[in-house]
């Protein structure tokens, strides 16, 4: 492997000179990644990814006819970019994918089975892959490649990440050998990290956070200099979307929710600056965060989520928020350059974590976070589908949305109450009978919200979880038959005895089996 003389740039941001004679073409590190190599890429929700070492194995394999004949099992916190990820599903080069994953390149690999994808909550991912899960058959126990980009590197050798931290601290800890992308095209990351390395069971330390501007890491994360075989400089950006605008339906769902957390605050139930907020990604996300920024209601808010979008910055410039960390900070090319521009004021209210910290049910429970997320549809008695439509195809994968939903002080799940199909403007009820996939469980969820309204779930038995869904989330054109079919559950599973969670099994996929056939939900009765 020769090395390459390192430009005036990659000197700058590789402060440990020793590692200057790893500079490396990419050409020349293809040998490094044999047919059925386990590897791990740094990144998460499509930023901090490696760019130029994938890129350059996806023109081999293309250059080489070699499409399905170099597969890997491949391992990142969470998404990565489409240029990369979908591009080695496209030609075939992945064998198997964890822990989650989004594009329609990797989905289509997935649902035609030529992908084995494990999807799995993604606090606990980056800890399973330290307890050897998903090597457990390799002879050494460890990924053979690891390829994380880096924002600079410090004087003891520490990689200082960009956008996201996610499972980067776990891959490198796992890796036989590493590939660091320092990447010139963006500035030095440095000062916007808290890295904690994962210690294992019996004698493993709590996460002593308090409050979401806690520092209990440091500003790197530790490698074994030993370990790192090639340097590559990276000299293009994170290549991210706009984001999806806002509409009246986001905007209904939005002020439904506002309207709750005011009345949360007036019963004393919550603090006028609320308690620490979560909230996904997609426009209803975004709708709500603009929500908070246009208001007066709420101040001295703080964040605790997995991801950040461009909304978080007019919350930020609204005075309304104080402090936000998270794990990735997905901006649109323009919110990039928003943050970029405005370093001095986002930087010192801003921090990135591990997805292992920033996910920990532990410290989502103790903050008592508020969590928001979509789903893809949610039953009468409040099960949530967030993976697989018509419970076969997938989607995106689980993602955080489980690991703040189940020890959040709040558990909000918001959605239209329908989508459209080719042939119906409101042909798919996102509220319907039993779910066609669990993801959440009804033992989880505390309030749906639609733009038809807001169900409050708290303390309230599964028939009487059902009426109130039904009444309040419902669209129009589906109450009455979402009612109907509660109705006639109840009416001969109480006569049995079996009155607890009323379902009429044989016919409770009926709304689909309608979509399957005719593309809308709306059947003409339940009858058999």
């Amino acid at each position: 492997m020769s090395s390459l003389t390192a430009s005036a740039l990659l000197k700058s941001r590789v402060r440990r000179p020793s590692m200057l004679s790893k500079v490396s073409r990419t050409s020349d590190l293809i040998d490094l990644f044999p047919n059925g190599a386990s590897v791990g890429w740094s990144g998460f929700t499509g930023v901090g990814y490696p760019k130029k070492v994938p890129t350059a194995l996806a023109d081999h394999v293309e250059r080489n006819n070699l499409q399905g004949k170099l597969k890997y099992s491949l391992f990142v916190g969470a998404s990565s970019g489409a240029e990369t990820e979908n591009r080695w599903a496209r030609l075939d080069m992945i064998e198997r994918r964890s822990p989650h994953q989004v594009g329609k390149e990797i989905a289509k690999g997935i649902n035609e089975g030529r992908i084995h994808f494990f999807d799995k909550h993604l606090s606990m991912f980056p800890v399973d892959l330290m307890y050897g899960f998903y090597t457990k058959d390799k002879p050494n126990k460890k990924l053979d490649v690891v390829i994380v980009e880096a924002s600079a590197i410090t004087e003891d050798g520490g990689i200082i990440p960009g956008a996201s931290v996610g499972a980067s601290p776990e891959l490198i800890q796992m890796a036989d050998k590493i590939i660091i992308e320092v990447n010139t095209a963006m500035p030095s990351f440095e000062g916007l990290h808290d890295i904690t390395m994962t210690d294992l069971p019996p004698r493993r330390k709590p996460y002593l956070i308090m409050a979401p501007e806690d520092r209990i890491g440091t500003a790197y994360i530790p490698v074994d200099p030993e370990k790192i075989v090639a340097i590559v400089e990276s000299d293009y950006p994170d290549q991210t979307q706009g984001n999806a605008p806002e509409d009246d339906t986001s905007r209904a769902i939005a002020a439904h929710l506002i309207e709750f957390l005011k009345h949360e605050v007036a019963q004393d139930r919550l603090p006028k600056s609320l308690l620490p907020i979560q909230s996904g990604i997609g426009n209803i996300a975004n709708a709500v965060v603009g929500g908070l920024a246009h208001g007066n209601n709420f101040n001295k808010l703080k964040v605790w989520t997995e991801v950040l979008q461009d909304s978080f910055l007019d919350l930020f410039d609204s005075g309304h928020l104080d402090f936000a960390t998270a794990t990735s900070i997905r901006f649109s090319p323009d919110g990039f350059k928003r943050f970029y521009d405005g370093w001095e004021n986002y930087a010192g209210k801003l921090l990135l974590r591990s997805q292992q910290v920033s996910n920990s049910p532990e410290i989502i429970r103790r903050l008592g976070v508020i969590g928001m997320n979509t789903p893809v549809e949610v039953d009468i008695y409040a099960h949530a589908n967030s993976t697989c439509v018509m419970g076969s195809r997938m989607l995106n994968g689980l993602g955080g949305s489980a690991d703040f939903l189940r020890s959040a002080k709040i558990s909000i799940m918001h959605t239209p109450s329908t989508r459209p199909t080719k042939t119906d403007p409101t042909g798919i009820s996102c509220i319907v009978p039993m779910c066609t996939h669990v993801d959440q469980t009804e033992h989880d969820l505390d309030v749906i919200v639609t733009e038809q309204g807001l169900a409050d779930l708290r303390g309230l038995s599964p028939r009487e979880r059902a009426r109130v869904i039904i009444n309040r989330t419902a669209h129009p054109d589906y109450k009455p038959i979402l009612m109907d079919y509660f109705e006639r559950a109840e009416y001969e599973c109480l006569k049995k005895g079996w009155g607890h969670e009323p379902h009429m099994l044989w016919q409770t996929f009926k709304m689909h089996k309608e979509l399957n056939d005719h593309g809308t939900m709306k059947i003409k009765n339940w009858e058999p």
